[in-house]
């Protein structure tokens, strides 16, 4: 357990540095600097508190060693006990701090950036998609975090073709990043006559929305065009220059956003959108060139893989990577995701402590 102490003094260092750096005058005039470090610390604080209660536990059992040396029977018994009461203690506490010490996704504090678009089984699809987006929301609602729709291609059916929207709060990434995938339901269309059950598919896609300090991009790497926008959308549509339209030559990656009563709107939201995307392609890229096994990995995070299957007429939801089944899907429609995200964190915990273990 000397690797763990040694670990824990590296990250009570750490904290003092923060302290300290959180006086210092040219970091409080930053803003976002403070806000950074504040996280960090905040982060940091339930390990530190775990060294000292270590460090108390390891000095009250050297010193009733040091007791049972003595010659006074009362002074060795005083001791037994003091060992007795100690050691079950600091057996729980190291346990604790082995879940601390799990390495922390550093994209986990990140607000997100989620795509939803309906997939196979044409207008169900979308239906679907409408009410995937209608759960998200019910569940942010329920966390405290705020919803802002970036991009949004109605059906006409009901629901959407596609809908792009951000999520704003605590830990969001953490919660969310295993949605990412193909969402499969089973249920009979509103259309469908006869009551036959059909399969359609929505994709999810989950990403952190890169941070000033996370990327920072050449502006000679973008092509931006503006263009009239197309669709629904109100009076501007096809009579003015709205739609903005933004490549990021290096990688290829392109988006193009209309919803948005102005160009100046539309580019703003063109430009989260290309921030996150390259941040993300970038991070794939590095983690290919270092050969990096992410074991601790729950599913690919691919578009293509079907993660989840929405049963209605069993009114079951079953994720197939953990093997998780509820038999409650009115209530996890209705934004009450819990149990499905702790599921997928705590075998995300347990991965990463075998990883740890190896």
């Amino acid at each position: 357990m000397d690797a763990v102490r040694t670990k824990l003094q590296e990250i009570q260092d750490q904290y003092d540095a923060i302290n300290a750096l959180l006086l210092d005058e040219e970091v409080l005039k930053d803003p976002a600097k403070l806000t950074k470090l504040s996280k960090e610390q905040a982060r940091l604080k339930q390990s530190v508190d775990a060294w000292q209660r270590l460090q108390e536990l390891d000095e009250r059992i050297a010193q009733a060693d040091e007791m049972l040396r003595e010659p006074d029977e009362e002074l060795r018994e005083m001791a037994r006990m003091e060992k007795e009461e100690c050691e079950p203690q600091r057996e729980e506490l190291l346990e604790h701090i082995q879940h601390l010490l799990i390495p922390r996704d550093p994209d986990d504090d990140h607000d997100v950036i989620m795509e939803i678009r309906g997939g196979a089984g044409g207008d169900e699809g979308n239906i679907f998609a409408g009410d995937l987006y209608r759960m998200y929301v019910k569940f942010a609602e329920s966390r405290g975090w705020k919803v802002q729709v970036m991009e949004a291609n109605v059906s006409e059916a009901g629901g959407y073709a596609q809908i792009i929207f951000s999520v704003k709060g605590t830990d969001v990434y953490r919660e969310l990043k295993y949605e990412s995938g193909v969402h499969r339901v089973q249920r009979v269309p509103k259309t469908e006559s006869q009551g036959r059950v059909h399969t359609s598919t929505a994709t999810v896609l989950c990403q952190p929305e890169a941070e000033d300090a996370d990327i920072e991009i050449d502006p000679k790497d973008l092509t931006i065009e503006t263009h009239r926008a197309s669709g629904a959308g109100g009076q501007h549509i096809n009579k003015t220059d709205s739609a903005v339209r933004i490549v990021h030559v290096p990688t290829g990656i392109t988006v193009n956003c209309q919803e948005g009563r102005s160009q100046i709107e539309n580019r703003e939201t063109a430009m989260r959108l290309i921030r996150a995307r390259v941040y993300e392609e970038y991070k794939r890229r590095k983690e290919e060139e270092e050969g990096k096994i992410r074991r601790a990995k729950i599913g690919t995070g691919d578009r293509s893989e079907k993660i989840r299957t929405y049963n209605y007429p069993q009114n079951r939801v079953t994720d197939h990577r953990i093997g998780l089944t509820i038999t409650q899907l009115d209530r996890i429609m209705e934004g009450r995701l819990d149990a499905v995200i702790e599921g997928l964190l705590a075998e995300e915990e347990k991965r990463k402590l075998e990883e740890t273990q190896l």
